[in-house]
């Protein structure tokens, strides 16, 4: 399918290795993306720039950045004076839901996409949750995307008129980690230029320990290849990535 022949879509992209993955995958499915990342008060900026990177290297002519301070309410780690959680063990990984969960982020998200879809003229939304490897954050799971599926029908004019059925694109939501960058790699992503890191240093180097990179490294690890990120100096993959 040609650029001209293609469907507009908006793709959620927050400079992490699953948003990069969904953006190359909706290209490859004929869309053209209009990227929409947040500047919601997390703790970094790193996330952003990465964002810029992932959208430039593929090519996106629309990257839209919204200004959406959540630190106002806070209540999460990645908003609010809490510390992030480091070294949790697999039990821990797997159960409940941790602190690094911003409260209702990709219902507010989805619905800021939403709206500027319908003003674009289109019906596709992507987002990269992933209801395998993940954080267990209850809205990465199919339940959530499809019930938001249905929002988006029966709240938008263009829904309740009937003139388009509005698709909530998840492509990653039953791969494992080491799946989406198994696939990702096919589309040529170059993962050095993503960030998943919740905690990561002065620098920008990714921490190793928050939950984020447990299950990214894992995802690499799983594949016998090495995370192309940097780590801070005195994380062994740091050490591997130079060899």
């Amino acid at each position: 399918m040609s650029l001209s022949e293609s469907r507009r879509a908006v793709v959620l992209v927050s400079g992490g290795l699953d948003s990069a993955t969904t953006l190359a995958l909706s290209i490859k499915e004929g869309f053209e993306p209009f990227a929409l990342s947040f500047d919601y008060g997390q703790r970094h900026r790193y996330e952003l720039a990465a964002a810029n990177r992932v959208c430039a290297s593929l090519g996106v002519k629309h990257h839209s950045v919204v200004p959406l301070d959540l630190r106002i309410f806070g209540g999460s780690a990645l908003t609010d004076n809490i510390d992030v959680p480091k070294d949790r063990s697999e039990e821990e990984l797997t159960t409940g839901i941790p602190i690094t969960y911003v409260p209702a982020r990709n219902t507010i998200f989805l619905s800021v996409a939403l709206g500027w879809a319908e003003v674009l003229g289109a019906t596709d939304l992507f987002i990269g949750v992933t209801a395998v490897d993940y954080s267990g954050y209850p809205d990465c799971r199919p339940n959530f995307i499809e019930a938001f599926c249905r929002l988006a029908n029966i709240a938008t004019k263009s829904g309740v008129e009937g003139t388009v059925s509005w698709q909530v694109h998840a492509p990653l939501i039953n791969l494992t980690k080491a799946d989406i960058i198994r696939q990702g790699l096919s589309l040529g992503i170059d993962y050095g230029i993503t960030h998943s890191c919740y905690d990561p240093d002065s620098n920008g180097h990714a921490c190793g320990r928050c939950d984020s990179c447990a299950i990214r490294l894992r995802g690499f690890s799983e594949l016998g290849i090495n995370d192309p990120a940097i780590y801070v100096p005195a994380h062994p993959q740091n050490e591997s990535t130079r060899n």
